[in-house]
């Protein structure tokens, strides 16, 4: 069976797609959630997830990596959106990307995914990562 490793929030736009591939692709779908120390429920989103069928989730405390290897030299370089805003969540997608990336390697998965909106920044960066 073919396998997609989706970037998953336990949220309605991820828990929508996760079905999607299910049934459009006949996939078997990876949830993968990375910890980089937003607020989450492991709980939710593991029995969302469990809810919808999929047999691997994982959850991964990327929390020192994405602060060493990408706030910290966010901050050295005063990357701050109009002078105000901190881009943590921007600046988040590569590293989730990334590990998708070798998820995907390692499962021997054909594909990757996420929920992001269509056209949206995040998709970008998203894409822009893989």
């Amino acid at each position: 069976m073919k396998k997609i490793v989706l970037a998953y929030s336990g949220g309605l736009d991820t828990s929508i797609i996760l079905k999607w591939l299910q049934e459009n692709y006949k996939a078997e779908v990876i949830a993968y959630t990375s910890d980089i120390g937003q607020v989450m429920s492991k709980e939710k989103v593991i029995k969302n997830a469990k809810n919808l069928g999929v047999k691997k989730i994982i959850i991964e405390n990327l929390k020192n990596t994405f602060v060493k290897d990408y706030v910290f030299p966010m901050i050295r370089a005063h990357a701050v959106y109009e002078g105000v805003y901190l881009l943590g969540t921007s600046i988040a997608r590569p590293l989730i990307a990334k590990r998708q990336i070798a998820i995907a390697k390692k499962f021997k998965a054909f594909a990757v995914s996420h929920g992001a909106t269509g056209k949206g920044n995040d998709q970008v960066r998203f894409e822009l990562g893989y």
